[in-house]
């Protein structure tokens, strides 16, 4: 009866503005049960409580899943402990002159847009889980680069360069295993010139100074930029590669040899790009 009382004298004052007879009789309650605050509670940031929550009793962590190229077999984790030792030993761990001799190459896709980075990959992770891996999917390309263009283009060119001062110069080229690099075309031209090629292990861009170095540094710098056009997406990679100061060019293979121990230490998992 009270109540009703109440909610005619708001409703005589204030008219449709006044609070429904259900909110009255909610603070009714609140105001029996000690409440002296008109003001609402503050409210709880429930996104807050949840990272709460999944931290700090359920100890759970939210971790972006590692890309690798490939689902390694034991026999090629073997194959790649096997050549690490073996490219170890013939290069005394990267001390040997001889590793002056050596021109490493391989081949990089540059897109006209380069997404910023892969967070939709992140998942939640209980603690004491191994961080989840994801293989790495190929974008679909409309042309490849054949043999006979790389083998009438671009190693002329650059063997010629390398040559200029000493044309007996000796040169041992590492590269991957694509296509055009292990096609017969590109043996015969090697072999003619004097260029030795030096093996690489199959899924192994952990094991290329290119992929796991150079190239990564370049589209660090191209990542997020978008070009109207091939040529102009291609100046852009030229002027990345001139904006690298020579010490870093050293600093690929010193890595690489580091790289080969990694590997070994793994017994051939691939591992975090350093």
């Amino acid at each position: 009866m009270e109540l009703n009382r109440e909610h005619f004298r708001l409703l005589s004052v204030f008219g449709n503005e006044a609070p429904h007879q259900s909110t009255i009789s909610r603070w009714y309650g609140e105001f029996k049960r000690g409440r002296v605050r008109l003001s609402d509670d503050p409210r709880v940031d429930l996104k807050d409580l949840n990272l709460k929550i999944l931290h700090e009793e359920l100890g759970v962590r939210k971790l972006v899943s590692r890309w690798i190229p490939h689902l390694l077999t034991e026999e090629q984790k073997a194959a790649k402990v096997n050549w690490c030792h073996k490219t170890l030993d013939r290069f005394n761990s990267g001390n040997s002159k001889n590793v002056y001799s050596i021109v490493s190459g391989g081949e990089l896709w540059i897109y006209c847009y380069e997404p910023e980075n892969k967070r939709q990959l992140a998942v939640w992770v209980f603690q004491g889980e191994e961080k989840p891996t994801k293989v790495i999917r190929s974008r679909s390309v409309s042309k490849k680069m054949v043999a006979t263009f790389y083998t009438t283009i671009c190693l002329p060119k650059i063997i010629t360069e390398l040559r200029k001062i000493n044309p007996e110069r000796r040169i041992n080229l590492h590269q991957g295993n694509a296509s055009l690099h292990t096609a017969q075309k590109t043996r015969q031209y090697l072999s003619e010139e004097n260029v030795e090629l030096l093996d690489h292990p199959p899924y192994s861009p952990d094991l290329g100074p290119n992929d796991f170095f150079t190239f990564r540094k370049l589209k660090i710098r191209l990542r997020g930029r978008r070009f109207q056009s091939t040529e102009e997406a291609v100046d852009a990679f030229k002027n990345a590669v001139l904006y690298l100061p020579g010490n870093e060019w050293n600093k690929c293979f010193e890595n690489w040899f580091e790289h080969m121990q990694t590997c070994i230490n793994l017994h051939g998992e691939y591992f975090e790009k350093q």
